[in-house]
């Protein structure tokens, strides 16, 4: 089997390495982005991987299709960079990531902290020797009401971390989960936008949620509530947070990727211009956390997915059944 790696990171490579010696497969790695540009050097290859710097829209679906290609994975969870309609009447497999749901759990109840806590504030006083204790008096999550939307891996993982602290825990799906029921009360999002203090968001991108935390939504729920989202970025109206904050409605925000984030995320990008206003405006906010969008960062994770993305297209290829196919 020969498979195309495309969007190979610095921190991925290793592991590629490894797995180049590991298997009689043909890997082929690039830092490239897969593009219409790029896409020709796939040609003569089984199955490509890449990560979501690619946009694999209907042209390039078409493109991989005529050269032959019926696997393609992505090493992510989420794979709202592919065209999965296209994909699926080109008859082409999907395959994204998975890994243990710790790192963005974790990740996620810290925002939390840090944005009760007021701990930005307190950090960038600290680094100019302001010591002063002016409008830093933070909260205690036992006091509490916090909605998780999204019970899957990450977020019912989520609701098993905040049940130490000893908090009030709502949460909403389309579907219930059986372990985070035991722990958390599932409600309509009206009462879980009504009643909770702080709302984080775990859900996978789709149509239908798009743009979910939007003017509208904020207008329900309760004053100075503070937002975390570590899933996805379009899960939130950029321009309808900014004005909850300014409105002083929205009480705070921890965000680890946000919609404008395309050509800045994961790049030091120094003394360049940047023209993405948004991002900047928001992040000026002493109430405001934006993370470089990597909850998802840790060792172990980052192995699990590149060796996901690589297995996944073996095992399709061989004509196995995977979990990390994309139905």
């Amino acid at each position: 089997m020969k498979i195309y790696v495309y969007d190979v990171m610095e921190f991925e490579k290793t592991t590629l390495d490894d797995m180049k010696k590991e298997y009689e497969d043909e890997i082929t790695l690039t830092t490239d982005h897969l593009t219409l540009q790029t896409i020709e050097h796939a040609k003569g290859y089984d199955a490509v991987s890449v990560l979501s710097y690619s946009k694999l829209d209907a042209a390039i679906m078409a493109k991989l299709n005529d050269f032959g290609i019926k696997h393609i994975s992505t090493r992510t969870i989420g794979f709202d960079h592919f065209d999965v309609k296209t994909a699926r009447e080109l008859g082409i497999r999907l395959y994204h990531a998975y890994y243990n749901p710790n790192n963005v759990a974790d990740f996620a109840v810290m925002l939390m902290l840090i944005m009760l806590r007021k701990a930005k504030i307190s950090i960038c006083r600290a680094l100019v020797n302001d010591f002063s204790l002016d409008g830093m008096m933070g909260r205690e999550m036992r006091s509490m009401t916090i909605g998780v939307i999204g019970t899957g891996k990450i977020g019912s993982t989520v609701i098993r971390n905040l049940t130490g602290f000893g908090c009030r825990i709502l949460c909403y799906d389309l579907y219930k989960n059986a372990e985070a029921e035991k722990m958390a009360e599932y409600t309509d999002l009206e009462t879980l936008y009504r009643e909770c203090d702080i709302i984080t968001l775990h859900t996978p991108l789709t149509d239908d949620n798009y743009h979910m935390i939007n003017e509208d939504s904020m207008k329900k729920m309760k004053k100075g509530v503070i937002l975390i989202n570590t899933a996805r970025g379009q899960l939130i109206d950029t321009a309808a947070l900014i004005k909850g904050l300014e409105e002083e409605h929205i009480g705070g925000a921890g965000i680890d990727t946000v919609e404008e984030e395309d050509g800045i995320m994961h790049v030091h990008v120094g003394t360049k211009i940047v023209s993405k206003r948004q991002i900047m405006y928001l992040k000026q906010f002493p109430n405001v956390l934006y993370t470089q969008h990597y909850a998802f960062y840790t060792q172990e994770a980052t192995q699990t997915m590149v060796r996901c993305g690589v297995n996944s297209l073996q095992d399709g290829f061989a004509g196995k059944e995977t979990a990390a196919e994309i139905k």
